[in-house]
């Protein structure tokens, strides 16, 4: 099922049904199969719930808002006289049980502006923070990752 789900991303990818482009995708369908079919969400059967799609189709529109906000935030206070920044390094408990997506978690993360994933541990995600004007746990996961967090299981878990 991994092979014919990478197999129908692939045509879609490349928008011909054209004959080298079905050899093509059959080899990289095979090849990412083999090498990495055993590293994509844990069980078959999630593949096949359209409610996880519909999460994903979420996730990237919230995600591309996401990067046009920290975009602007970081233009901000670079261009600003003063330059209003306080970095720091926090500690972002994950609740996000799939590898996989404690992974695209952490990526999304270090994509935004203004942030970036530094280590994840088990459960444990370090991030730089260009303004971490809070030193409430509870307050600083829930803007750093909880935006993300919260699809994300919905999509993975």
């Amino acid at each position: 099922t991994y092979f014919i789900l990478c197999l129908i991303v692939w045509l879609m990818l490349t928008a011909r049904l054209a004959v080298e482009n079905l050899i093509a995708g059959t080899l990289v369908a095979g090849i990412t199969t083999v090498f990495f079919g055993k590293y994509f969400v844990e069980g078959v059967g999630k593949f096949l719930q359209p409610r996880r799609y519909f999460w994903l189709v979420v996730y990237l529109i919230m995600f591309i808002w996401e990067c046009v906000k920290a975009n602007f935030d970081v233009a901000y206070r670079v261009l600003h006289p003063a330059m209003p920044i306080r970095p720091g390094i926090v500690k972002v408990k994950v609740s996000i049980q799939s590898a996989f997506g404690r992974a695209i978690l952490a990526n999304s993360i270090t994509m935004t502006p203004g942030t970036i994933s530094v280590d994840l541990i088990d459960d444990t995600l370090y991030v730089h923070w260009i303004n971490v004007f809070t030193d409430d746990p509870e307050k600083y996961s829930r803007i750093v990752s909880g935006r993300f967090e919260n699809l994300l299981k919905k999509i993975f878990d």
